[in-house]
């Protein structure tokens, strides 16, 4: 009965140690092929967004309180609280 112990012991540690690093390699593998792709910085205005990133494809209009508007360029979104960029987010690649 204590070999058993022994060995499950032995397989939970085994798991809880090894998943953690896989997750991470994961992750790394995901980031090192993503592609670059510049984006406005956090904090941007929107007339320094339209000045280097030129207008956007798509401006959707703002909703809520503080107001949050998206505008959309090709590869990424933008994300604005009031006047201020709060976010952008390159867009996945469509897998055909």
């Amino acid at each position: 009965m204590n070999c058993f112990r022994s060995v499950m012991l032995f397989l939970t540690l085994t798991l809880v140690v090894s998943a953690p690093v896989s997750a991470d390699v994961l992750l790394i593998e995901s980031i090192q092929s993503a592609p670059a792709i510049a984006t406005p910085r956090n904090g941007m205005t929107m007339s320094q967004v339209r000045q280097q990133f030129g207008e956007p494809a798509q401006q959707l209009a703002a909703v809520g309180e503080p107001p949050i508007s998206r505008w959309e360029y090709t590869g990424f979104s933008v994300f604005f609280e009031n006047d201020l960029v709060l976010h952008s987010v390159i867009q996945h690649a469509k897998n055909n």
